[in-house]
């Protein structure tokens, strides 16, 4: 007889995502670290958003300090949706801990996706004493991107407080219209955090 765990591993391979969400609900609902890396295996490849939640949330349910370590081992994957899901279940996970395992290279990740759960991730992770200097890194991310992404990394200054707008106004003055729009932008989301984020080809 098969083993729990290589039990949910089929179920999360079905060919019905319902079927899969009810697979990681079960394991969720009744945790065995023995999931762990079933749940892990189908983060990198689902292709369905509430899916992909429930997997998440199942994993929050395991031995906390296991997770931690292996989706932070996980950030290193060469899959792109292995690391994006990575990152957004350390934002759940909301262990300071895991601060230095995103580097730059996340935060600047060619993938769109990475990039924006990395920005997220790190804003609600960050010790303060760091803030400033990730609010400078971030500002080199200014002008990425269509508005979808544009508006995530101007919600990550808008939580930054104090030294977001102070990175988002020094952008002000950068020689590149897209990334002078995008600084002005954010600058007025972080003034009326409930504003619509728009780009004003008068701050050009």
């Amino acid at each position: 007889m098969s083993s729990p765990a290589v039990q949910l591993a089929r179920l999360l391979e079905r060919p019905d995502s319902s079927a899969r969400l009810q697979a990681a609900m079960t394991a969720g609902t009744d945790p065995d670290d023995a999931f762990l890396e079933p749940l892990l295996r189908r983060c990198a490849v689902e292709p369905d958003f509430s899916v992909r939640e429930m997997l998440t949330w199942a994993l929050t349910r395991l031995s906390h300090q296991s997770v931690l370590d292996r989706v932070v081992a996980e950030l290193d994957s060469p899959v792109d949706q292995a690391r994006s899901q990575a990152l957004h279940t350390l934002s759940k996970l909301r262990d300071e801990r895991a601060w230095p395992a995103i580097t730059s290279e996340h935060l600047h990740d060619a993938n769109d996706e990475v990039a924006r759960t990395a920005w997220r991730t790190a804003v609600g992770l960050i010790p303060d004493p760091e803030r400033g200097a990730l609010a400078d890194e971030l500002k080199l991310e200014f002008g990425r991107g269509d508005i979808d992404v544009q508006r995530s990394l101007a919600r990550a200054f808008v939580e930054l407080g104090d030294v977001g707008e102070k990175a988002a106004q020094a952008s002000l003055l950068a020689a590149d219209t897209a990334v002078r729009m995008h600084a002005a932008a954010t600058i007025r989301l972080i003034d009326d955090p409930e504003a619509t984020f728009y780009l004003d080809p008068g701050d050009a």
